[in-house]
This record gives structure tokens, sequence and C-alpha cells, in this order.
């Protein structure tokens, strides 16, 4: 494979990250390496979900990762969060994971920041080309994707609610390149014969690069749907039901400033049936779409349902920042009860 030598210009790849990216720019080309190599993302919520993304983006190969968290590390975290070392009780949750995040991969600039993602003024995102929440509250979420909406940087958003995940991308405009088997022309008359020369046809060994373009919505329309009329009725019946289960989960962590607790799994419990009620009746939704039973399975994070979400979220960064492959459109959630996963695009029509 021809690759340039670092002092070949900017856009140029080391010998030594062409060995380290071997096997990704295979995959998805020496542009999209160089794309992602020159991308700066942050990272707000360092728990299990926080841990998974910034493995998988570091492994893939981003110029720098900031990861944001002005929390300290609790019990619970030492459960599905690998990054953080033994020992590490009572020390903020981004400076404990610094080491072993660095330890990944040197070639990328990891950082720590103990600040609140709450208090950052806007120029603090723009130096970033992606910013992903996880563990933020609804407003939070809102008011920095409108922040990314308006400065073109792209917006995500997960969390993982015991059996229960999703992710949220806003990529605003967002152009991008999709490989398709390449249609061969029909052969000129004379060169053969036979019923079958004339038509094109697809040759699967041979590909060609496609431009594609998707326009996203942000978050607050995303979570704004309305309900009432026979059309979203009938939009209701194909809707995962784990897109109520996230409003209602959001408005937990609003009213409580923290998620459903296993140490007060009685209380908690009784608070999410009652805001399940709230919710779905401020929605014009019937409380059947959720069957009381959905609380058992969304407390606490569990460490495989980190890994799955963190390995879709993982994927949708790394796609949006080298434009390369169809993104999803906009909300992926993951049941893993049923171990299966659910690409939803909410929103305006």
């Amino acid at each position: 494979m021809m690759v340039e030598k670092e002092e070949g210009g900017p856009g140029g790849i080391s010998e030594e990250e062409a060995a380290q990216y071997d096997r990704q720019i295979r995959l998805w080309g020496l542009e999209a390496q160089k794309r992602l190599r020159a991308s700066r993302v942050l990272l707000v919520g360092m728990k299990g979900l926080g841990a998974e993304v910034a493995k998988n983006l570091i492994l893939a190969g981003v110029k720098g990762l900031t990861m944001l968290d002005h929390q300290q590390v609790s019990q619970e975290d030492t459960r599905a969060q690998f990054l953080i070392p033994v020992g590490s009780l009572g020390r903020n949750r981004a400076e404990a994971s610094l080491e072993r995040a660095q330890n990944l991969n040197p070639m990328v600039d990891v950082k720590a920041d103990v600040g609140n993602v709450d208090s950052k003024p806007e120029e603090f995102f723009t130096q970033f080309d992606a910013v992903c929440l996880t563990c933020c509250s609804r407003d939070v979420m809102v008011k920095i994707n409108h922040i990314c909406h308006k400065n073109s940087i792209k917006f995500f958003a997960g969390d993982v609610f015991g059996y229960h995940g999703y992710m949220f991308a806003d990529l605003g405009d967002h152009e991008f390149v999709e490989e398709k088997p390449k249609i061969v022309p029909k052969a000129s008359p004379g060169v053969e014969d036979g019923p079958d020369t004339k038509k094109a046809r697809v040759d699967p060994s041979e590909t060609t690069m496609v431009k594609k373009r998707l326009v996203f919505c942000p978050l607050k329309e995303a979570l704004s749907v309305d309900w009432r009329g026979e059309k979203a009725a009938a939009a209701l019946k194909r809707t995962a039901p784990d897109y109520f289960l996230l409003q209602v989960l959001l408005k937990f962590r609003t009213d409580n400033g923290r998620d459903p607790s296993p140490q007060s799994y009685a209380e908690d419990s009784k608070l999410l049936l009652q805001i399940r009620t709230d919710v779905l009746d401020a929605l014009g939704v019937s409380t059947s779409v959720l069957p009381d039973d959905f609380i058992s399975f969304c407390f606490s994070e569990m460490a495989p349902v980190c890994a799955v979400v963190g390995g879709i979220l993982g994927q949708e960064v790394v796609k949006a920042l080298s434009q390369r492959d169809p993104p999803h459109n906009n909300f992926f959630f993951f049941d893993g009860i049923k171990g299966n996963g659910t690409v939803e695009c909410m929103g305006p029509p």
C-alpha cells in the first residue's frame, strides 16, 4: 500500500500510523482514516457506556478525545466502567479513566476535564468536530444539541438503563459516500450474441462510491412528536416502546437528579409508574405501550448492554467523522431482554 510519510504534508499518514491502522484503512480507506485522524471529539459522562465509547474512538484513531465528567467514582461505577482502576472510589471519574484510556493508543491525544458540562460556554464546544453526551439531563442535551447544530458540530447522545440502551444522532446537513456494486453497462451490438447482452448488470466484484446527503433534526424535535391524530396512531404501532421508555427515564432523571437506583428499588419503582402515566398522558399515548413490568428492567448499567450500545455509538461517530457509509437517522434502541436493536427516525415528517 502506498503511504505518505509524515513530512509529506498535513494530509499525510506516517508509516507508524499506517501499521497501527492497517485493518481500518483496508476496511474504510485511507481518505476516511485521514478525516478521522484530523478530528477532535468531546465525550461527556465516564460511566460504563462512556468507557466503551472512549475505547472505541481511541482505538479507531481520532486526533484527540476529551473525557469530561465532574462526578466522583461511586461503588456502582466499578461494575461496568473498565477504564477505572480498583481503589479509585472518590476520585474524579474522568481523571481516574485517563491512564488506561491513553494506554489504548499513544497516538491519540487523550485529556480529562473535571468541569461540569452545564457550565461550559458555547466557545468550549466549537473546538470539537463531534460531541457525544452520556449521563446528561434532557435540558442539557437539548441546549448542547442547539449549540452543535448552529456550529455544524456532529452531535450524539446515549445512555444505558439496565437492559435498555439508546443512542441519538443529529448530524445536521450530512454528506457521505457509500460503496455500491458497479453496474456494468450493456454490451455494444455485435460484440456478443444472446438475449442477455443488451441488459445492464450488477457486478458484485466491482464497486463504485456514491455521494449521498441526509438532513437530521435536533433532539428537541425528535422527542416532541405529536401522537394525536389518525396518521400518528398508525405510526405508533410501528414505533419501538423504548422511545417512550426513554422519555420516562429522562423525566425521572430531571425530577430526581439521578437514574433509578437498585438501593431504592421499591421507592423508585413507584416513581417510575407515576412518571410513566404523566409522560404518556402528556404525549397523548396509552399507558399500555409500557406494561407495568418495564420497571424490572431499567435499573443500573449492565456491562453487556454498555458494550453493544457503545459499539454502535462509536461506529456512528466514526461514520460521521469519516463521512463514510450511511448513518443511523436518528435513534438506535437496544432491548437486551429480546437481544435486538431498532433504528427509528423520529421527528417532523
